[in-house]
């Protein structure tokens, strides 16, 4: 067998006189040779194809997509532990979950939310972990952005040389030859090399590049609620909102599943001699330069994670503002600006909820009077000062709309909503030249997290006067229940649902949120780093 091989791999450098090593590329099938029942296939490789080799750019990009893609895994991790199950209806209904990472059980006799789904993820998994979905969203956004880049870099020189085809087949012979590769790797016998990649290796990663990682993308992108939104159709395509964030799942587990084969096949394939082709470009190079760059080079992206964990537990505050750096005006500028168009004729069999009804007395003795007494206070840049009861607004413009809820945990819910809009309201009280922002102050004073006051949002005057940006006082066609936030709460359909204020009683128009709360623009920017005006991704 030994010799059978050595004539094979002779016959082939043969072939590429003048290019020792150079081994053959899953090309063009030219002719096989059986051994021990596994064939054996060559290939022929045109001139301009002999020294793909790996270049500069090749090596760099490929350091940052292992650096960005492990980014991604982490804080997707974490984002997964804010609602650990998945479902294909956008119902999303308890229960129907296909898959679930928790055990934890739904109480059947008490009141419960979805907060007490969450399971927190470790660290040593999560990126930060221990229950911090707002710190994993940014990393994640952060993460897919320098993504992108390297990703988009890789893609346009790949094309723009003839580097294109160490991944894009030319030729149906690729498939069988892929297969011998496979039952080689089964056997625990390494298959005939390529330029620079065998046949499986070529048709793997370009299987990763070309349609797993766009795939990502867009259904990624299905679970923007702003974009859903302007157009409800578009997460549809794949099932809905719930749908694309299960495959989006499932594209993860295949990512993670490549990287943990692929450095198998890099260690069977000999580690210092894959070493000296990724670091230095040749495996001719000193493999044992090589060992020790690529070594160091994975250490510094290990370390980078460790030191991300660390900071982001011990400074979330300060983390969430670096992180935000450059990222918050692109998610503005490509998600803040479409209004939302839904109109659904389902309303979901359940609700899910999240937090719970406030508990001080000045609620409770509203809630005991059926809201009599309750009134909307609106104040602040304002020419004319309101004060607002629950009759006074179903007096005023009524507007239905049957929307989907999307919470930032992950779950969504169709509902209908009956109220004011908000652009009525600001009719009435004419908002100063210099007005920029409206509070929705609520009587929630947040007993779960005591210490962090009471709850509020921000939303700008551009979200507010969009049209199914509402004040809603009915759900369902009968009046707002007090676990989704009566006698009055705020719905902005394109936007995450924790951005809509329950049990709200004032509205102040202000030119700045600075000196609100830790001014980060909401209580949940505050205290659980979400983000300060645009929840739309």
């Amino acid at each position: 067998m030994a010799s059978a091989q050595q004539n094979i791999f002779s016959e082939t450098r043969a072939v590429y006189k003048g290019h020792p090593l150079q081994p053959a590329c899953a090309i063009d099938n030219d002719r096989c040779i059986k051994l021990d029942g596994i064939t054996r296939w060559q290939f022929r490789v045109m001139d301009d194809t002999l020294q793909l080799g790996f270049p500069l750019w090749i090596r760099l990009t490929h350091f940052f997509n292992f650096l960005f893609i492990t980014l991604l895994i982490r804080s997707g991790i974490e984002i997964i532990g804010a609602h650990p199950k998945f479902y294909w209806s956008d119902d999303a209904l308890p229960g129907s979950e296909w898959f679930r990472l928790t055990k934890k059980r739904i109480p059947k006799n008490q009141l419960w939310t979805s907060e007490d789904e969450i399971k927190p993820m470790s660290r040593w998994t999560a990126l930060p972990g221990e229950n911090n979905l707002g710190l994993g969203r940014h990393w994640h956004f952060w993460a897919v952005i320098g993504w992108l880049l390297a990703g988009l870099i890789y893609v346009i020189l790949l094309f723009a040389t003839p580097q294109w085809r160490r991944l894009v087949p030319t030729s149906w012979a690729i498939f069988p030859a892929a297969w011998q590769a496979v039952v080689a790797y089964f056997h625990f016998r390494l298959p005939p090399e390529g330029n620079p990649f065998n046949a499986i290796q070529q048709l793997t990663y370009c299987f990763i590049i070309f349609i797993l990682s766009p795939f990502q993308i867009i259904t990624g992108i299905m679970m923007s609620p702003a974009l859903s939104a302007r157009f409800p159709r578009f997460p549809g395509i794949l099932g809905g909102r719930q749908a694309a964030r299960s495959l989006h799942f499932i594209g993860l587990m295949i990512f993670t599943g490549f990287i943990i084969v692929h450095i198998s096949l890099v260690i069977a394939h000999g580690f210092e001699r894959e070493m000296a082709k990724i670091v230095l470009g040749d495996e001719a190079s000193s493999q044992a330069l090589a060992t020790i760059i690529g070594l160091l080079a994975i250490a510094a992206v290990i370390a980078f994670h460790f030191w991300g964990t660390w900071y982001s537990l011990v400074s979330p505050s300060q983390t969430k503002r670096l992180l935000e750096l450059g990222v918050d005006p692109l998610r503005r500028f490509l998600f803040h600006h479409w209004d939302s168009r839904q109109e659904y004729r389902h309303i979901s069999a359940y609700a899910r909820i999240n937090g719970r009804p406030p508990r001080n007395e000045v609620y409770e003795r509203l809630a005991a009077a059926n809201f009599t007494d309750w009134r909307l206070e609106v104040s602040g840049l304002v020419g004319k000062n309101l004060s607002l009861s629950l009759n006074d607004l179903c007096q005023m413009r009524r507007q239905t709309q049957t929307t989907l809820h999307c919470c930032i945990q992950g779950w969504s819910y169709f509902a209908q909503w009956a109220g004011v809009p908000v652009s009525s309201i600001m009719d009435i009280c004419r908002p100063l030249p210099n007005a920029r922002f409206l509070v929705f102050h609520a009587l929630d004073e947040k007993w779960e997290r005591p210490g962090h006051g009471y709850y509020y949002e921000v939303i700008d005057l551009e979200l507010a006067v969009q049209p199914q940006t509402i004040l809603a006082y009915e759900m369902n066609g009968r009046p707002l229940p007090v676990p989704h936030g009566a006698p009055l709460r705020l719905r902005v359909e394109n936007q995450l649902g924790y951005k809509m204020a329950k049990w709200i009683n004032r509205i102040e128009v202000v030119n700045s949120f600075k000196h609100i709360g830790k001014g980060q623009g909401g209580w949940r920017d505050d205290v659980l780093h979400y983000y300060p005006l645009d929840a739309g991704l």
